[in-house]
């Protein structure tokens, strides 16, 4: 019986080519898209879940009171890895490690920069890392030893051919600088860790005395809880260390801990408290993927309720024949599965030759793992959910109808019920359908925003140089900026300890005159040269900017507009204030720009003129000559620093790689958007067809008795051109309601104006008509002869 199902089924298939071409492609591609972004939801979630007992690993974030409010610090100051190690008993271990460090790592010829952390003792007591080779806890603890993970002792020694073994005891240079015994092999870390690093070196090896100080919060620290101990234990163990061992300005410090397995996708706080982060845009992913889904599962039904009206003679003559309602129940139910197996089938075909371009746009490394149990009961679950949907009207409704009433007529009428619920899926699915081009307009603008703000300052045509080896020695670093600046295609240079389009590193040590004793600080500071306001293009509004040849500066300060509402002065310019470098005076005040993403409000900022505490050369190349500027800095670096590779990078590069995950919204809306918009249109062209085929006598009569080939398009366009109508006022609250709230993550931001709903809903109707028209005009072109020579 089942075989006999089948055979029916891909013939009643193969007779209506159109609409079960429209049903198979329509569902794979609703299927493909939805399968597509579930595996990048499931790679999302599974953030750090592969490191052995997660849910003992924790964070330490700081939480301050400031005016009123609450402010967390993401990292932490040296002092307090050593204080949790030795105070808080409900801690198993503790680490902690700097934020990352590119170094250049030498093997004989081969030379490259690295990622790797100098890290304390007690990291593999808290990170159960797989090893490959040695014995990791014991060569963290050695000064003279390094870890690699497999992918830099594949680079570095080749000879060894994958015998891990061997790559221990080999020695390369850092930085070339000391030479590192390799004493442990770690497996790669995946892709799916925050962790990420090729190699380890004990934390002693760059320790440094202001690293000692609970002043300056510059590292990541991490703690693994004892079994059955609880975070809100192990906090209350914390709560004390600040007002104990921090001293006046930090005593009010208390650490707080996130499971690491949050990390990644709650990584915002607000007041104190975790907001959210990441987690939002898996949200919207998994939205648009169960719409995507919605849309093509509609199409299918909607095109399987309208075909049924055509299968009633059919129904008519298998019933009087002898057919069991139960049979003709299992016959239509057994089509919607196949139809429903055949998209599964298509769709994983697509995944598999879209899934590598996928990962290059969303920088993943996702893979469709056909050998999975849980992905085959995924397609199993869904092909019989579709195939029952929209299988189940007609299968229910025309067995259950009497042979002799539908051998009446070559066509059954159904009545409004039918056409209601066609209806109602086809402005739902286009509500759906509108909610993506709003959201395509919307943050497609939003991103255009970002990318064209005068932030208040020039991020193109700068480049920044990472400062390393001899150019990283405080005298030959001012000669070589000299030089740079000799060069024809170069406007200014100038020094700096962080990047000014994301400057990270704040303070509340700043005071002065006057100041409420009550009133908490906190400020952004960098580390500047001379010439960084002329290199970056930031406008002074009073004062100057630093001079080398003034020694009193190395004392003074430059401030923004903002710091200086934040300390009330009208005219800061030789007011005196206190901060990191001693008592010193503000010599110039700079108009606001912005330090970070837009997500951010503008903060007080400090500027302290200090050659030696720098990270980075920021070089301003002429307009037109930027490739000749960085042949030009590349002959240089070889002069001044021979030994490491010249590196080099934009400034409006690292500035758009704050909008990483934005960018990935915007290129997941606008590719899923029209993929929904596709969808929608197979699934209203065959509406739209078997509505014509429905009419044709009817379009015949009107013909006859003179009506127009615009009469008849506009007959057979309204009803669809009504729904989407409809479709668009129920769509627009929603639209509003979710890009709103979307906005409101950006402190600066565009508004969401109207024409955007409304050029969504021209959009919309002009696509919908596109659509019908094809067959409507087709419909109103034919012979009317035709239509009506069986009457």
């Amino acid at each position: 019986m089942f075989r006999n199902y089948l055979k029916i089924a891909f013939r009643s298939l193969m007779k209506n080519k159109l609409y079960s071409s429209i049903n198979v492609f329509g569902l794979a591609l609703g299927m493909a898209c939805s399968l597509l972004i579930g595996l990048w939801v499931k790679d999302e979630l599974s953030y750090d879940r592969f490191l052995k007992d997660a849910e003992s690993i924790h964070y330490v974030r700081v939480n301050f009171p400031y005016n009123g409010e609450t402010v967390t610090n993401n990292i932490t100051p040296g002092p307090l890895q050593e204080a949790i190690a030795k105070d808080v008993p409900e801690v198993a271990a503790v680490t902690k490690f700097n934020w990352g460090d590119e170094r250049l790592i030498k093997v004989g010829e081969t030379a490259a920069k690295e990622k790797g952390h100098f890290a304390t003792d007690d990291f593999f007591g808290v990170f159960d890392l797989p090893v490959l080779a040695g014995k990791p806890k014991a060569a963290l603890a050695q000064p003279n030893q390094i870890i690699v993970t497999r992918k830099l002792a594949e680079k570095y020694f080749p000879a060894t051919a994958g015998q891990y073994q061997l790559v221990l005891g080999k020695t390369l240079q850092l930085n070339n600088d000391k030479f590192y015994v390799v004493g442990a092999v770690l497996e790669n870390l995946p892709t799916n860790s925050t962790l990420q690093f090729d190699w380890l070196v004990n934390w002693k090896e760059q320790e440094q005395d202001w690293m000692k100080t609970w002043g300056n919060t510059s590292f990541s620290t991490y703690v693994r809880l004892k079994p059955k101990t609880t975070l809100a234990q192990a906090e209350m163990a914390m709560k004390d260390i600040y007002p104990r061992l921090a001293g006046k300005n930090f005593e009010t410090g208390v650490p707080v801990l996130q499971p690491i397995t949050d990390l990644h996708l709650y990584a915002d706080y607000k007041n104190g408290q975790s907001v959210g982060g990441r987690i939002e845009y898996v949200r919207i992913f998994a939205i648009v993927a169960l719409f995507i889904l919605l849309i093509a599962c509609i199409n299918f039904m909607n095109l399987a309720t309208a075909q049924s009206a055509m299968r009633a003679k059919e129904v008519g003559v298998r019933k009087v024949v002898g057919a069991l309602r139960s049979s003709l129940i299992g016959q239509f139910l057994s089509e919607s599965i196949l139809t429903s197996l055949l998209a599964v089938v298509l769709a994983l075909g697509l995944v598999w030759c879209v899934l590598p371009t996928f990962n290059e746009v969303f920088g993943k490394q996702l893979t469709l793992n056909l050998a999975e149990p849980m992905l085959w009961l995924i397609m199993l679950v869904l092909v019989l959910i579709t195939g029952f949907l929209s299988g189940s009207y007609p299968a229910l409704f025309l067995s259950s109808l009497q042979p002799i009433k539908i051998l009446k007529g070559v066509r059954l009428q159904f009545g409004s019920g039918p056409a209601l619920f066609r209806r109602t899926l086809v402005v739902f699915q286009f509500s759906l359908s509108i909610f993506l081009i709003v959201g395509m307009l919307a943050v497609g603008r939003q991103m255009n925003y970002l990318r064209t703000k005068n932030l208040g300052l020039d991020r193109e045509n700068v480049v920044y140089i990472p400062l390393e080896g001899e150019i990283a020695n405080p005298k030959k670093l001012e000669t070589f900026r000299q030089e740079v600046m000799r060069q024809p295609t170069i406007v200014s240079a100038t020094t700096t300890m962080a990047l000014p389009v994301n400057v990270q590193g704040s303070s509340g040590d700043l005071s002065w005159p006057g100041k409420d004793p009550n009133l908490q600080t906190n400020v952004s500071c960098m580390f500047v040269g001379g010439d960084f306001t002329k290199t970056m293009n930031i406008k002074l509004v009073d004062g100057r900017d630093f001079n080398l040849d003034s020694p009193a500066d190395s004392s003074n300060y430059i401030i923004n507009e903002t710091a200086a509402k934040l300390m009330q002065m009208k005219d800061p310019v030789g007011k005196e204030v206190n901060f990191w470098m001693g008592t010193g005076r503000i010599i110039g005040v700079m108009k606001d720009f912005h330090l970070n993403s837009l997500h951010q409000a503008i903060t007080p900022l400090i500027l302290c003129f200090d050659g030696r505490n720098t990270s980075y050369l920021l070089v301003k190349t002429r307009a037109g000559q930027t490739q000749q500027a960085v042949a030009d800095l590349n002959q240089l670096s070889k002069q001044f620093n021979p030994n490491y590779p010249f590196t080099y990078h934009f400034i409006d590069e690292e500035y758009e790689s704050l909008y990483r995950s934005e960018q990935q919204v915007h290129t997941l809306v606008n590719y899923f958007g029209m993929l929904a918009i596709l969808i929608s249109c197979l699934g209203l062209f065959g509406l739209a067809a078997f509505t014509a085929e429905q009419r044709t006598k009817e379009i015949g009569v009107r013909k006859v008795l003179g009506a127009s080939v615009s009469n008849i398009v506009g007959l057979l366009s309204i009803d669809f051109l009504k729904l989407v109508l409809i479709a668009l006022v129920l769509a627009t609250p929603l639209a509003w309601w979710a890009m709103s709230k979307w906005l409101g993550t950006f402190a600066y931001r565009e508004d969401l104006s109207w024409w955007i709903f409304g050029v969504a809903g021209t959009l919309a109707i002009l696509i919908a008509f596109l659509t019908v028209s094809y067959q409507s005009i087709k419909a109103a072109l034919m012979n009317p002869v035709t239509s009506l020579r069986s009457e």
